[in-house]
């Protein structure tokens, strides 16, 4: 009987191992589904964006002022009362429009009073012109004392001379006289008069102003490069510089509405900000440019290129490196070291760093970890709308 129930108990203690491993084995598997499940819940959610892959052409932008390339201040060349103003303020003006007119009797009178003089000095040169000759015939048959001739021809040299102060009297009453009538040197837009009628003006360094007139197409946008642009794209000589392209955008655009042409580079460098002066010209039909207005300018160059961009929200900065998150396959973050460019229509261009085709974390950088999994939301690159695609949920094991 004891070795029967020996055995008997050596059986049940069999079967109660194997129960109890199987129950261990049970345990541990739900726990590490458990586990599986919680890393999974864990996981960020991210917005993702593939990178934008376009051919483009370099741009650098700058900040420069509108200005005309005709600028007048009209002043008066002679003193005198003005009668009469001909324009409206702010109108459009062509060149030899009436603008100002200052009284004209005076200088009138003076031209009146020079050509009459001018009558008198005719008649005497023509006088001593005639008596000169009579003097010359005289001497040749030795009729004349030789005092007498050469009193002659002095008057008539004389009468001559006075001639041509005579000429010249009239004709600067003449031009005193159109000075009276002042017009637009330029055609332009004309500001207001500065002086009315009944004002009386006068000349030389004290002149008042009496309006001014700026030109209004074409015109120019000057802005400051710096020394980099201008070895590369504005130091070749003849028509160079006017093949590189130029743009221009106004404070309320957010684009370049504008296309120019470089118009003049500066002949020096300044030293102390390591700039130096460009002026581009631009179409201005619409009369919408004004001098003095802020312009936005990109100044463009070389052949047109292959360019990766992304957007400036999805690059960290890691001390003095750039970098971004780039999602694999697995839903994976990886830590990608880039090299950054410039600005292209609101993108930053990768010069190196990243493939056509990858994908990166544009929003949530901060969430996410490197080698971390994370739960993907397909985006845009721009903006923040779903894609076209599903988003995915994936979790790493």
């Amino acid at each position: 009987m004891s070795i029967q129930r020996k055995r008997i108990a050596a059986a049940l203690g069999a079967v109660f191992a194997v129960a109890a491993i199987g129950a261990g084995s049970l345990s541990l598997s739900r726990g590490g589904a458990r586990a599986a499940e919680a890393s999974a819940a864990a996981a960020p959610e991210v917005d993702v964006a593939s990178v934008v892959a376009a051919t483009i052409t370099d741009y650098q932008g700058y900040s420069g002022r509108i200005e005309a390339i005709d600028k007048v201040d009209v002043r008066p060349l002679v003193p005198g009362t003005i009668v009469a103003v001909h324009f409206k303020d702010g109108s459009f003006v062509k060149k030899g429009d009436a603008l100002v007119d200052i009284d004209p009797r005076p200088y009138q009178a003076e031209v009146d009073h020079a050509a009459a003089q001018l009558a008198v000095t005719q008649a005497r040169n023509a006088y001593t012109t005639s008596d000169a000759a009579r003097a010359e015939r005289l001497l040749a048959d030795n009729a004349i004392a030789r005092r007498d001739y050469d009193q002659t021809q002095n008057a008539a040299r004389e009468a001559a001379a006075g001639l041509k102060a005579a000429q010249a009297a009239l004709e600067t009453a003449r031009i005193n006289l159109a000075y009276a009538h002042i017009t637009a040197p330029v055609s332009g837009r004309v500001s207001r008069a500065e002086m009315t009628v009944g004002n009386v003006v006068s000349t030389g360094a004290g002149a008042p102003l009496l309006t001014t007139i700026v030109s209004v197409s074409p015109i120019y946008a000057s802005f400051e490069v710096d020394e980099q642009t201008y070895l590369r794209y504005l130091s070749h000589d003849g028509d160079g510089k006017a093949a590189v392209p130029v743009a221009l955008g106004l404070a309320n655009e957010s684009g370049f509405s504008r296309d120019g042409r470089v118009d003049s580079v500066d002949n020096r460098l300044d030293a102390n900000s390591g700039t130096i002066r460009v002026r581009a010209r631009f179409d201005n039909a619409d009369g919408a440019l004004v001098p003095g207005l802020y312009a936005r300018i990109k100044v463009g160059g070389g052949a047109p290129h292959q360019a990766v961009m992304v957007d400036d929200s999805a690059i960290g900065t890691d001390q003095d490196k750039k970098f971004v998150m780039v999602v694999d396959a697995g839903s994976h973050a990886r830590y990608r070291e880039v090299a950054t460019g410039n600005l292209h229509e609101g993108l930053r261009v990768i010069d190196k760093g990243l493939q056509p085709g990858e994908r990166i974390i544009v929003n949530g950088l901060q969430r996410a970890r490197p080698d971390d999994a994370v739960k993907v939301k397909a985006v845009a690159m721009t903006g923040g709308a779903p894609a076209a695609a599903p988003a995915a949920t994936v979790a790493a094991r």
